[in-house]
């Protein structure tokens, strides 16, 4: 064996690595970084609550009382704030149960490999997020089919392709589970998934329908409770996977669903078994997150503003934004090369928004992906947009 060799192949493979910056602050409406106050215009934290005075209050009152770790939750880490944050979970997300995971790549991973077997059948949006790839991958099914973005003739005409097999007993004697797999908002274009369409063909055609929620909890729905919730889809999603991650701004992801079916979860997911439970930081601070939002929409709607003024200015300026139904909001861009050095001179004017090229996005679809939160004021807003004005006219782009 040639180890050397190993290690000078992945020094070629690595060698165009980009480092990541180094944030020296909260993650609010500006991070420092290199000790230069920089516009936040790239992070997920949706509603601001990274730096939300309750939430920090609440985490410091949970450790002072309880201390930090936890443990295996199948020996002696289940802590009473795992099952209050699951009832609380449920009950924001209008389902029988929730349970917690470490993570939502976690959740996404343990949501299909737990109920997916070879013999199965899944069917997942070709825009799907990795952490669905690799949960598909992980199952093992043979019959993995992907159809066109959003395209609804196709799912169905994949439907009408699988219907046959799915009437064929596995070598257990049971008919196989059909799953279709959508994201609900999709991350680099921020458009939705024709949810309602989908949950129709799942029940035309005895499938299971499960959405990956990561961008959609804390945004859409009323009081930020998700795409279900903004289409009224109540009871007739099975699996809702959502990730903390993200407007709740801590560590860790949840599957809600029906009871019977996260009971199976805590029973038999092997990302839940094998790994330890959430710290109690993270419990208090989403618990209280939950408070403040079941109590106001208030962020929600600022965050919607924010947007909202972005987008129309952005449009009025000249860039391509694309299709976004959310908050996320592409700048598409010429090339890779271009979308490097617009980041790299933006950044220059302190704004920090970072590229997305490929394998993020398909090689001619370059852009920066800007993403407004709750915590932005209009002036806030209007530095960025000078600033990405500025940078377009320079790299003439418009």
């Amino acid at each position: 064996m040639n180890t050397g060799n190993f290690y000078k192949q992945i020094k070629e493979i690595g060698k165009n690595a980009k480092t990541p910056l180094i944030v020296e602050s909260g993650e609010d409406a500006y991070l420092m970084i290199d000790g230069i106050k920089k516009l936040n215009f790239c992070s997920s934290h949706y509603l601001g609550l990274s730096v939300e005075p309750r939430v920090i209050k609440a985490v410091k009152e949970a450790v002072d009382k309880y201390g930090i770790g936890t443990g295996y939750r199948t020996l002696a880490g289940t802590h009473r704030l795992h099952v209050e944050l699951e009832e609380a979970l449920a009950r924001f997300k209008h389902a029988e149960a929730a349970i917690v995971l470490t993570g939502g790549y976690m959740a996404n991973l343990a949501a299909i490999q737990t109920i997916i077997g070879k013999e199965d059948i899944v069917i997942s949006d070709e825009l799907n997020h990795a952490s669905i790839i690799d949960a598909i991958r992980l199952s093992q099914v043979k019959n993995r089919i992907i159809y066109k973005h959003k395209d609804i003739k196709d799912l169905e005409k994949q439907l009408r392709r699988v219907s046959k097999l799915a009437k064929i007993t596995k070598t257990d004697q049971q008919f196989p589970t059909v799953l279709i797999i959508s994201d609900g908002v999709f991350s680099m274009d921020g458009d939705l998934a024709p949810l309602p369409e989908i949950v129709k063909l799942a029940k035309k055609y005895g499938a299971l329908t499960m959405v990956d929620d990561a961008h959609g909890e804390g945004v859409l729905g009323k009081g930020g409770r998700g795409i279900v919730d903004h289409y009224n889809l109540h009871g007739q999603v099975d699996i809702e996977v959502g990730t903390l991650s993200k407007a709740f701004s801590v560590m860790g992801g949840f599957i809600t669903g029906r009871k019977i079916l996260v009971d199976f979860y805590k029973q038999k997911a092997r990302q839940f078994l094998f790994s330890n439970a959430l710290t109690i930081p993270d419990i208090a601070a989403v618990l209280e997150g939950i408070n403040i939002l079941e109590e106001s929409d208030k962020r929600v709607k600022k965050l919607w503003e924010n947007s909202k003024y972005l987008k129309k200015n952005f449009s009025e300026v000249g860039f391509d934004i694309g299709n976004s139904q959310t908050p996320i909001t592409p700048v598409m861009l010429p090339s890779e090369d271009i979308a490097r050095e617009f980041s790299v001179r933006l950044f220059a004017e302190n704004v920090f928004a970072t590229p997305i090229v490929f394998p993020m996005v398909a090689k001619d679809k370059a852009r920066i992906r800007v993403i407004p939160s709750a915590a932005h004021s209009r002036k806030d807003l209007d530095f960025g947009i000078k600033a990405f004005r500025k940078v377009a006219k320079e790299l003439k782009v418009l």
